[in-house]
């Protein structure tokens, strides 16, 4: 591989030679690209970022199952490079509830297809004989863990991805070459492929042009470039203001000490014989290496950095990313470890070798920063991602950026979900410091940030404040959960909740029973939602519906007021998004959809919209504000104020039109996702707070309520078996499999419609099915309340896995008050996705019998949408 000078240009420019540049060089290798540049400040093979001081231990089992896919993965590949040692892992519990959380961890394992098995502390000494197992319950053992060495793998990658780019080795052969092998030179090529590597460079800055990535400045030089990816770690957020663009992260440590020699390691060859120890609940860990044991701790105060602070290279004394340890914040994790594993620590012999404040990315969410970034055409972020799954996301980038998807679905990482609202500094840094305190905490699927906050609010807030709401937080939206306000329906449905309440404090945390009477009071009046935090953009111009055509499932050439709502698709016929778009005039067409997605959809409509300019994206998030009212009287009450006639006839369902309530002249979509009669009303946002009040005042006659998102994204979305796109719908899933095959397959072309096509005609690996739990009692005569993410088993106890190797799990999971049952979803292969079959989920160790109710897209409630319809 060449260190000359720059080339003039080249296909793509990848800035940051760490374990992710390296990997992503490999990878766009191995998927075509030719003419690749690899650039780093640094020196190789370390440049001076965490790769070069991560501790190196993957612990492959999250409750992510994006997570846990990509550190899989990564294993695979680390094997691959010959450099993962398979040690195992074990996190250990010294609290009762650690112990509960380590029973979900190994129902996360049975999830994602992972080995994993709760150990006692006599069976925790058996493996590691140095920890003091009189502090401890239990264990959590996780066979296929192990550690790596990121800078041997990236030599390797490197390697690999010259030979392959220069076209020298076929990449089906590049797992036999190792770097010290003779590859032609790049100098002596007759072409100009290969990978250009070019360390000890610093770029100056990014040229943009007309919304793209023109250029790279640097010290040697400017390279013109089709594309750049940002993978230079916590310096990434530095190099995306050149380009005018945020990456949102901040750099944050991660304390470490290396003690040694142990001389209870002097008998045991090689860098580790033991598997690595996680002390959970003092958010410590404790690995062997060689004959020292290394020590980090999460347990400290945050400490954060600017990245203009971090030191250079000729400052650092290590690296820029290891300044000293601030050793007041380490006193009590280095009291812990005294205590986890004394026998090592005692040792009069040992010392402490090194002693660092590992600099690290923290993002506001902890999750990694994966995709194109919005406003730049061809600049690509690729940041915030641990050792353990870098090579996995570098695979997945390469595969998105030349394919348009990924084997592993990494929509939960892309880049664009803060966007508009969560890229400014001290927001960053408020969620960085808040998730620091979660990496190894207990988190409850439903925990809420309490940090920044309140950052967007509706024009209903403050009239949904003083209805006493919880409110819960999405893409920065405030969204209430629930009203303590309607308390009192608690004991106007007092007989119909009773067995559904959940006496149970986790499977209640974050829930009140006020949610289910909501729903029923719902179910019998009339209800006001607001607002859903929708995220709302136009396609205006005279290819509209030409394009709105290629990018749905749904057919678009529709009348003006029709709405649709479809599945937005990869090549591949995964789910990319699912979302309603209506057509609002001759040349524009409306687009709604989830807060939580909405920067991501935006991107991916941005990226494919036609480049002669027919077509524009109007962003209406901001500017309009939509109220939700359903339920059987839903009708009377807007009737009473609208100056337009809202009878069936005159607005039938799934269609919008323009009407003024009262004195707000609004928009109206005949739509529900809880399964009732009655409208989206969309406003402009000054004017929300005037809709509500007359909404509000007129509702009061047929005894209105306002009602939360528990209802709107759960109870009522489960009743009625629709979808969630993140939960039931991903790349990995077809429209077949998740019975959303109603729009057949139209004459015009649309992206993912060969897959799609091709998934109706072939029999399904897996059908979505909706089940119910028959029985609730754990062994401790407690009811028990599934939550999301179980494992489904067979009657034999085993995980369902399909013919693609995929395991069943519960997609979603929520409870019916209309029903009396508590549903759950999940995708079943044949012989199981049959109604009345019975099986059983795991929760927290315990199997509870469910039947699976139905096979497919039909509602238990309200089968035939008759309250829709009416």
């Amino acid at each position: 591989m060449s260190e000359r000078d720059l080339p003039e240009s080249a296909e793509t420019v990848i800035l940051g030679a760490g374990i992710v540049g390296n990997s992503l060089s490999y990878h766009l290798a191995r998927y075509g690209r030719e003419d690749i540049v690899l650039i780093d400040k640094g020196p190789l093979p370390d440049p001076g970022g965490s790769t070069g001081h991560a501790s190196n231990f993957l612990m492959p089992v999250e409750h992510s199952k994006e997570m846990s896919h990509l550190t899989r993965r990564s294993i695979e590949q680390y094997k691959d490079f010959d450099t993962f040692t398979n040690s195992g892992g074990i996190e250990v519990a010294r609290t009762d509830e650690r112990v509960e959380e380590l029973k979900r961890r190994v129902q996360s394992a049975k999830s994602w297809g992972e080995p994993g098995e709760l150990l006692t502390p006599e069976e925790v000494e058996d493996m590691v004989p140095y920890v003091n197992t009189d502090l401890i319950k239990a264990g959590f053992h996780s066979p296929g863990a192990g550690t790596c060495d990121p800078l041997r793998a990236g030599e390797v990658m490197r390697a690999r991805a010259d030979a392959i780019a220069a076209g020298e080795v076929d990449p089906a052969d590049a797992g036999d070459l190792e770097p010290d092998e003779d590859v032609i030179p790049a100098a002596e090529r007759s072409g100009d492929g290969g990978l250009h590597l070019s360390p000890n460079t610093e770029v100056f800055d990014l040229h943009v042009e007309g919304g793209k990535i023109t250029a790279v400045e640097t010290d040697r030089g400017t390279i013109e470039a089709d594309e750049v990816v940002i993978a230079a770690g916590l310096w990434s957020p530095k190099l995306a203001k050149m380009a005018g663009v945020e990456i949102p992260l901040t750099p944050a440590v991660h304390q470490m000490v290396s003690v040694g020699p142990i001389s209870f390691f002097e008998d045991y060859e090689g860098e580790i014989s033991f598997p690595v120890v996680r002390d959970m609940d003092t958010q410590m860990y404790e690995r062997q290496h060689g004959n020292d044991l290394e020590v980090g701790s999460y347990q400290h105060r945050p400490i954060l950095w600017d990245v203009e602070d971090v030191p250079s290279i000729e400052e650092s004394p290590l690296s820029p990313t290891q300044p000293p340890l601030t050793d007041d914040a380490f006193e009590q994790s280095m009291a812990d470890a005294l205590e986890i594993v004394p026998e090592l620590l005692d040792d009069p012999e040992a010392g402490v070798r090194h002693e660092i404040d590992g600099l690290l990315s923290q993002t506001p969410d902890g999750a990694p920063l994966l995709g194109e970034l919005q406003d730049v055409d061809g600049l690509w972020s690729a940041a915030a991602i641990w050792i353990k799954e870098a090579p996995a996301i570098g695979e997945a980038m390469a595969q998105r950026m030349t394919r348009g998807w990924t084997d592993i679905d990494i929509h939960g990482s892309d880049v664009n979900r803060f966007y508009e609202y969560g890229t400014s500094r001290e927001f960053v840094k408020n969620r960085a410091h808040e998730g620091f305190q979660k990496i190894y905490g207990i988190v409850h699927p439903s925990e809420q940030w309490q940090s920044s906050r309140p950052l967007r609010t509706s024009p209903f807030h403050d009239r949904q404040e003083d209805l006493d709401a919880r409110f819960f937080e999405s893409a920065g939206w405030e969204r209430p959960q629930w009203f303590e306000s309607n308390r009192d329906l608690l004991t106007r449905y007092n007989e119909a909740l009773s067995g559904l309440t959940r006496p149970n404090e986790w499977d209640s945390r974050w829930w009140s029973p006020i949610i289910l009477a909501e729903h029923l009071h719902m179910r019998d009046k009339v209800a006001m939602v607001g607002d859903m935090g929708f995220t709302i953009f136009d396609l205006v111009g005279p290819g509209a519906t030409e394009f709105a055509e290629r990018m749905a499932v749904g057919r678009m050439d529709v009348d003006v007021g029709k709405s649709v709502y479809t599945p937005i698709l990869a090549e591949n016929g995964g789910f990319v998004s699912d979302l309603s778009i209506v057509r609002v005039g001759e040349n524009r067409y409306r687009v709604i959809t989830g807060g939580g997605m909405g920067g991501a959809d935006k991107a991916w409509f941005r990226d494919h919209l036609p480049e002669d300019g027919s077509v524009q994206l109007v962003d209406q998030t901001s500017s309009l504000c939509t109220l939700g009212v359903w339920g059987p009287d839903a009708r009377n009450l807007v009737d009473s104020v609208a100056e337009e006639d809202m009878s069936h006839e005159a607005f039938p369902p799934y269609t919008a039109r323009e009407i003024t309530i009262g004195e707000v002249d609004a928009w109206a979509l005949r739509i529900s996702y809880v399964g009732e009669r009655g409208w989206e009303i969309y406003a402009p946002s000054e004017q929300g707070g005037r809709l509500w009040d007359t909404l509000w005042e007129a509702g009061q006659e047929y005894d209105v309520r306002p009602v939360g998102m528990g209802v709107y994204g759960t109870t009522g979305r489960m009743e009625k078996g629709y979808r969630l796109y993140g939960h039931e719908l991903e790349l990995e899933y077809d429209p077949a499999e998740a019975g959303l095959t109603f729009h057949g397959v139209k004459d015009a072309d649309f992206i993912g419609k060969e897959a799609y096509a091709t998934a109706i005609e072939e029999e399904n690996a897996a059908t979505l099915c909706t089940l119910s739990v028959d029985d609730h009692l754990s062994e401790t005569g407690e009811r028990r309340f599934m939550l999301g993410n179980e494992p489904v088993l067979d009657p034999d106890g085993e995980v369902i896995v399909d013919e693609e190797g995929r395991e069943s799990y519960v997609t979603s999971a929520g409870t019916a008050p209309s029903l009396g049952k508590h549903l759950l979803m999940a995708y079943l292969p044949p012989g199981y996705a049959e109604e009345g079959q019975q099986l059983s989920v795991e929760y927290f160790g315990e199997q509870y019998p469910v039947t699976v109710e139905v096979a497919g897209s039909r509602p238990l409630f309200d089968p035939d949408n008759e309250r829709i319809r009416s």
